[in-house]
């Protein structure tokens, strides 16, 4: 349940993911934002803070890579270098160091990896699941950096972590939100390495399961057997696991790069019988063609054998989705009457599958409780950008999930994806007013910014 929106920073990278050593391009001044908005970047600058002895060192690297300082970056395993740039000009190459796994921690990793396919399949949209870390750790591999495992080096010769080396670490948290397979080449391995390896153990365990399978059944009940006067055949993961031997496979159905339209069913032929919507059949049978253009794409890509079913959606979810395609009104009424719930929040519903899918929609629906340590480290998230900004943070009133303006205009739903909704206040019903966002700050922003005049008016 990923939402696709864009926001992944892609651009200044010079070699591909199956090299060992990947450059980006020098990203542009920040200010107002945390540096870390996943879980994963903050516990990459804890490590920093934990190992840094100079508070002020790190205060000037931040301001460093605030104003732009940090050159390109440039990742290998166990080492990421830039030149940072003092405010007279200077230039100094900073590098930071971490240790790269072992080969023992590899094959552990990969093992842990291996056994879940949502692990692959979240690396792969961008995100670390917090299971891949702890699961990782239950067999000795430390993952993510802890206290004295960032090593710095720098030209200007420091011999602790200095505002050049800072500025470098601050500005890879970004880069990690954007992409944990930083991560991972830092610690070895790139992102192609991964997927052979694990496409390897894939291919292995099928192999060790047909022989498994052939030791059980000695009488040779398969490969073209008679049982009952009928040939059985061969499994299918037999069939894959020998593949070396058999024929092979026909090459896959190329891509659909545009569905098929739909007829006209309007004025043509034999008029529809009573109560049959032409038009509506229309939109269904063009909608079916999108949907199955769209299952071929993720059928042919990478990821999707390590990708999880999705979930079959809910009546309800169906026909805000069908209605977030953009039908004709009286099709966008007929659905809305038969939900049974009132206009004006079928068309809220419809606003929030537009903004974030099948997630945005959960969110605008449901109501949950989450962690503790996600609502504290929301705060500390609101109180730092607040404090860079010199105002004091607002005091929202909390419920859970749902974190409310004290006049009641705006309001923060943080979802099961572990991100933030912008919500505003319009006429007595609450309206997603943007999309997700990993910092609870910008999210507030945005919910805000809605309820600014002139904005956000629907009837």
């Amino acid at each position: 349940m990923t939402q696709r929106d864009g926001t992944r920073h892609s651009g200044g990278i010079t070699a591909g993911d199956g090299e060992r050593e990947r450059t980006f391009a020098a990203l542009p001044p920040s200010r107002g934002r945390a540096f870390a908005r996943t879980w994963w970047g903050t516990r990459w600058l804890k490590a920093l803070e934990d190992t840094a002895l100079d508070g002020e060192q790190l205060r000037r690297g931040r301001g460093f890579a605030r104003q732009g300082a940090v050159g390109a970056v440039t990742v290998r395993p166990g080492r990421v270098t830039a030149v940072v740039r003092d405010r007279d000009g200077t230039a100094h190459r900073a590098d930071v160091l971490l240790q790269e796994l072992t080969e023992t921690d590899w094959r552990r990793l990969l093992e842990v990896t291996a056994r879940e396919s949502g692990h692959l399949a979240a690396l792969l949209d961008g995100e670390m699941p917090p299971r891949l870390v702890e699961d990782a750790q239950s067999v000795g591999v430390e993952l993510l950096p802890g206290i004295g495992d960032l090593d710095p080096e720098c030209g200007c010769e420091a011999w602790d972590h200095c505002p050049h080396t800072a500025a470098l670490s601050y500005q890879l948290a970004r880069l990690l939100d954007e992409d944990p397979f930083v991560l991972l080449l830092l610690r070895g391995r790139t992102q192609r390495e991964l997927l052979d390896e694990l496409g390897a153990r894939s291919t292995a365990g099928a192999a060790s399961a047909a022989g498994t399978a052939s030791a059980h059944d000695p009488a040779g009940s398969r490969g073209g057997s008679m049982t009952g006067g009928k040939p059985q055949g061969v499994p299918a993961e037999e069939a894959f696991a020998l593949g070396a031997i058999l024929p092979p496979l026909p090459a896959p159905p190329p891509p659909v790069e545009t569905p098929g339209g739909a007829p006209s069913l309007e004025g043509v032929g034999t008029p529809p019988a009573t109560g049959v919507d032409a038009g509506a059949l229309e939109f269904l049978v063009s909608d079916t063609a999108s949907r199955a253009q769209q299952l071929l794409r993720d059928a042919l890509s990478p990821s999707h054998a390590y990708s999880a079913p999705p979930v079959p959606l809910t009546q309800f979810q169906d026909a805000v989705r069908l209605a977030a395609a953009g039908p004709d009104q009286r099709i966008v009424e007929r659905l809305s009457a038969n939900c049974g719930i009132p206009p004006v929040s079928f068309r809220a519903a419809v606003r929030a599958w537009e903004l974030g899918g099948l997630v945005g929609l959960t969110v605008w629906e449901e109501s949950w409780t989450p962690e503790a340590e996600a609502m504290a480290r929301a705060r500390d998230q609101l109180a730092t950008a607040w404090a860079e900004e010199d105002a004091p943070p607002p005091q929202l009133h909390v419920n859970r999930a749902r974190w409310n303006t004290p006049d009641g205009c705006a309001q923060l739903r943080y979802g099961p994806d572990g991100r933030w909704w912008p919500y505003a206040m319009e006429h007595g019903t609450w309206w997603p007013a943007g999309g997700a966002e990993a910092d609870p700050a910008a999210a507030l922003a945005v919910a805000l910014r809605q309820n600014e005049p002139g904005r956000g008016e629907r009837s």
